[in-house]
């Protein structure tokens, strides 16, 4: 697929625009769904007759296939995201997510993942768990099984392993170089980079009109051991709300922690905002507590129960990947604040 040229929206045209842009309606539904468009009032759940997904970054793509294969096979919306992002985990080529990903200061791969049910608002998470393939499935073990949200560190360990998870080593001979490599070059201080954080979130509206989000990812390579993101965070690395839509996040996590990016996003289109406006909405709260740097990147990926989906980010690169059960299959340049 041949590079697009990336879409640009200004800062400053947005900041003049002021909240009342929230309601214009700037997004635009998936094209071949018999989707009902959102009003400006809070949307409701309804039976659609297109599943739609759409998740973070190029391998975004493979995901997204892997999520098609569950809706086709029947699955739910929570089942969809799932599947879709344990790919991904499984990957010892993504180097920012489970198998093979960068490992923390002192070498050890530490994994953060949550999963939302719109419905409900139930949801699960584990966040610093070592030696578990698919923290995924231990975050949906902790919605399901546990009367908690989340579980950290060697206790989320702990109850992998009593729910059946294997426990492996996630350190690749390719990231354990790539690890000494920096390490030889930058000593004692070695610190994250700007390329340590790609994310993969994802969030599907199924056939039944249900809303879900997942994340999983090793979080920033070279990070102090213990450092938990915006990842397992509800709120801060997803949310997903039957009455509203969802979000996720990907990029530097501290910042998305710091205005709750996922849960103000959807609470926009809550009261009315599109998908992009509601995610430039949280990428300006974003900008406004860093002002002056150039060299942050966070981006915000929103679906409302429409089946609208859009994606931004403060800087260029980052991408999106949209797929529904009409045929669509598409990888999208974000947006720019």
């Amino acid at each position: 697929m041949g590079e697009k040229k990336e879409p640009t929206v200004s800062r400053r045209g947005l900041l003049k625009a002021g909240a009342a842009a929230s309601v214009l309606s700037l997004g635009s539904t998936i094209q071949g769904c018999s989707l009902p468009r959102a009003g400006g009032s809070p949307a409701r759940s309804r039976k659609t007759d297109c599943a739609v997904i759409a998740s973070t970054w190029n391998f975004g793509m493979r995901a997204n296939k892997a999520a098609l294969a569950a809706v086709e096979k029947g699955g739910s919306a929570i089942d969809t995201v799932e599947a879709g992002v344990r790919v991904i985990e499984a990957d010892p080529k993504v180097a920012s997510v489970g198998y093979g990903g960068m490992p923390n200061r002192d070498g050890v791969v530490q994994l953060d993942a949550a999963i939302m049910d719109g419905k409900g608002l139930r949801c699960g998470g584990v966040a610093a768990i070592e030696g578990i393939l698919h923290p995924i499935s231990v975050a949906r073990k902790v919605m399901e099984k546990t009367p908690h949200v989340l579980l950290v560190g060697d206790g989320a360990q702990q109850f992998a392993l009593e729910q059946g998870f294997e426990k492996q080593s996630l350190l690749t001979e390719r990231s354990r170089k790539a690890w000494q490599a920096r390490k030889d070059a930058q000593g004692k201080d070695a610190a994250p980079g700007p390329d340590d954080h790609d994310t993969i979130g994802m969030i599907c509206v199924d056939g039944e009109g249900r809303i879900a989000a997942a994340v999983t990812t090793s979080g920033l390579g070279f990070k102090l051991p213990g450092r938990v993101g915006d990842s397992p965070l509800i709120g801060c690395g997803l949310y997903a709300d039957q009455e509203a839509g969802a979000c996720v996040s990907t990029g530097v996590g501290e910042e998305a922690i710091r205005v709750l990016g996922s849960f103000l996003t959807v609470e926009m289109m809550r009261r009315g905002a599109d998908p992009l406006s509601a995610v430039m909405e949280a990428l300006a709260r974003v900008r406004k507590a860093n002002p002056g740097r150039d060299d942050l990147q966070v981006a915000f990926l929103a679906m409302s129960l429409d089946g609208t989906v859009k994606g931004a980010a403060l800087e260029r690169g980052f991408s999106y990947a949209v797929t529904d059960t009409k045929g669509r299959h598409e990888l999208i340049p974000g947006e720019v604040l």
